[in-house]
């Protein structure tokens, strides 16, 4: 769907009620003004069963419920319903996308189908949803990434509680689990940057989000954190410089650290650790430290102590790390002998 105004599309709303919260109800109608207007507001379910969805949150958000019994146990009627809606309103022609409202991999085959069919898909759901689905859809939102939970009343918020701490590390965690890696992104931008220098074009900011958006259905800098492409880049992609141009910004790649510089270093900080270091890990740490975009790759090694051996008067034995003899009495002052 390459040459619709996604500003101006018309949307099909299909929401599963039995896989999604109500609570995300206003981010759904919220997150569809992105891309144009919810045209079909409807959910479907068994409404003789309290699923949330109760009469004054339809009516608010204008939404149709289907009614939809589960006719035999253990089998969703409800995913059948919104199936055949979607195929309908699809042959109608009346929309230019859809947009599904589910965490269910049952509906990913319906993603599929809707896209051959030129039709630019939209999914919601929580970050349980199967990577299936949201490859599936050209654009996939973690509702519960993106969702600001009402802050509770200061009266019940407990002065300390060692149990709530570790469930907010583990949900934080599995948040983290349910997106494209940042280190993922970093090595995305630095491939189209350097594609653009080898076709002589500069990349700007807005090209950035634009082809990372095609290449990762869920991308979205709110899943982790922020509101803005600049300042989640400028935070998180060491690599990346990010250079203002008039009213714009252009992306370059940090240039190399001249191996002789890092050498160097190297050498200065097993020096001040009093001419040997006795773990790898604490010397590559302090190297980071200094050259936060270092990486083995950069200069053709998989391994740091592979790298440190190719270093002419630095001895690699084990996991420790020593400067030869010589270049230690140099150190501190002395004539090599």
């Amino acid at each position: 769907m390459d040459m619709i105004n996604e500003s101006k599309m018309q949307i099909a709303v299909l929401i599963d009620s039995e896989n999604v919260s109500s609570r995300y109800a206003s981010i759904i109608f919220n997150e569809i003004e992105t891309y144009g207007f919810a045209t079909y507001r409807r959910i479907y379910g068994d409404w003789t069963k309290n699923n949330g969805w109760n009469e004054n949150l339809l009516l608010e958000n204008s939404i149709t419920p289907i009614q939809q019994f589960d006719y035999t146990f253990g089998k969703n009627s409800a995913d059948i319903a919104m199936v055949i809606d979607a195929m309908d309103i699809l042959y109608s022609g009346n929309v230019d996308g859809f947009c599904l409202v589910t965490s269910d991999s049952d509906f990913t085959r319906l993603a599929m189908r809707l896209r051959e069919a030129n039709m630019y898909v939209i999914g919601m759901g929580e970050s349980k949803t199967p990577v299936s689905l949201t490859k599936a859809c050209n654009k996939f939102i973690h509702l519960n990434l993106i969702y600001e939970q009402p802050a509770a009343p200061a009266a019940e918020v407990p002065a300390s509680d060692d149990h709530i701490h570790d469930d907010f590390s583990a949900e934080r965690a599995a948040k983290a689990n349910a997106v494209t890696s940042i280190g993922e992104i970093e090595e995305a931008i630095i491939s189209i940057v350097n594609d653009n220098e080898n076709k002589g074009k500069t990349t700007y900011m807005g090209e950035i989000g634009s082809r990372l958006n095609s290449k990762f259905t869920d991308f979205d800098v709110r899943n982790y954190g922020y509101t803005k492409l600049l300042t989640f880049l400028t935070d998180k992609c060491s690599k990346l410089e990010i250079v203002k141009d008039n009213s714009s910004y252009t992306v370059n790649v940090r240039e190399l650290n001249n191996v002789t510089d890092v050498q160097k270093e190297i050498a200065s900080l097993i020096q001040k650790n009093g001419g040997s270091i006795d773990n790898l890990s604490v010397l590559y740490d302090q190297l980071r430290k200094k050259y936060p975009a270092f990486d083995l790759k950069d200069y053709g090694y998989s391994r740091f102590s592979s790298f440190l051996r190719s270093i002419e008067n630095i001895v690699v034995r084990g996991n420790a790390v020593s400067l030869k003899a010589a270049v230690r009495s140099r150190g501190r002052g002395g004539k090599k002998s």
